[in-house]
């Protein structure tokens, strides 16, 4: 995988094959279809996969007090992309200028001028240009005049309903990591900096990373088994998000305990991914109940951290 962020840095071999457009926020199974076809038309062009998407998503810069935090950041983005096989993606600088294209500009100057695309693959929600006039009939009209190939793709559905950002992001919201799994290319990830806490966590035994400058959509308040990635290795965790009512305080924080994990975390980045819930935050009656609670959550976070060692094995 290839990341570029300005058109003018794009060598010529990157140019002339099929070109998906779109935020890809999260990487869904939706996206992965969509990027299954696009690698198709791009081995029949004899060119490159691109994707060609926006930072920051146009919504930041139109409607700033309705944008949804992120469900990925750049770089995961990428990375995301790179393991369903595109070999391009493009992180184009959203702007005032960008946004203000009609369609048919938009079309001509970036999808024929810039990246001299043969093929076109999107989704059949597709929207482009100033105020999204440019759907997928515009679309096919604009493809047809210019001799381009276009490929809709139909959505995938999980549960009788179609699989979106949206979609995924209320079910975040709401806590149910398990269910956003099943709809996402790989689970849920978060990144943040390790920041000081009050140290309680160490005291009682059970010592936690503090996460803060967290820039993606935070799942709800809850316990869950994860894996944290941290120094180039990962660890099994439990983490807690939301207060600590046992302690009489209220405020939202992100604590993760890295099993068997030994070594200073203060000032590193590290990405936690959710993989199960286990739990919501609750009062405890006091620092016993509390302590036999955290035990079973790092076994239950355990069992969970070696079924997906063992997945991830096979």
């Amino acid at each position: 995988m290839k990341l570029f962020r300005h058109l003018t840095e794009l060598p010529p071999g990157f140019r002339a094959g099929a070109v998906a457009i779109g935020n890809f926020d999260g990487v869904h199974q939706g996206h992965a279809r969509i990027v299954e076809r696009l690698i198709a038309q791009a081995r029949r062009l004899g060119g490159p996969s691109v994707v060609f998407t926006f930072d920051p998503h146009p919504a930041r810069l139109l409607r700033p007090e309705q944008a949804p935090l992120p469900l990925t950041w750049t770089k995961r983005k990428s990375q995301l992309l790179g393991e369903l096989g595109v070999e391009v993606m493009i992180a184009y600088p959203t702007d005032r200028a960008l946004l203000q294209l009609t369609d048919r500009e938009f079309f001509e100057l970036i999808v024929r001028k810039r990246l001299a695309a043969g093929a076109v693959v999107e989704g059949p929600n597709f929207f482009f240009g100033h105020n999204r006039t440019g759907n997928v009939e515009v679309l096919r009209r604009l493809t047809d005049e210019a001799g381009l190939a276009l490929e809709v793709v139909e959505p995938v559905e999980v549960d009788g309903a179609v699989v979106s950002s949206s979609r995924i992001r209320e079910l975040l919201l709401a806590g149910k990591v398990d269910d956003a799994r099943h709809m996402l290319t790989r689970p849920y990830r978060i990144r943040g900096m390790v920041t000081h806490g009050a140290g309680r966590g160490a005291a009682i035994g059970f010592p936690t990373a503090n996460l803060g400058a967290i820039d993606t959509l935070l799942p709800a308040p809850g316990v869950y088994a994860c894996a944290a990635y941290v120094n180039s290795g990962r660890w099994a965790a439990a983490v807690n998000i939301g207060g600590n009512p046992t302690f009489g305080e209220q405020q939202l924080k992100i604590e993760a305990h890295l099993l068997d994990f030994d070594g200073p975390l203060y000032g590193e980045p590290v990405e936690v991914e959710f993989l199960s819930r286990l739990r919501d935050v609750r009062q405890f009656a006091g620092i016993d109940d509390l302590k036999q609670q955290l035990a079973r959550d790092v076994a239950a976070a355990r069992a969970v951290g070696q079924q997906e060692t063992t997945w991830d094995e096979r």
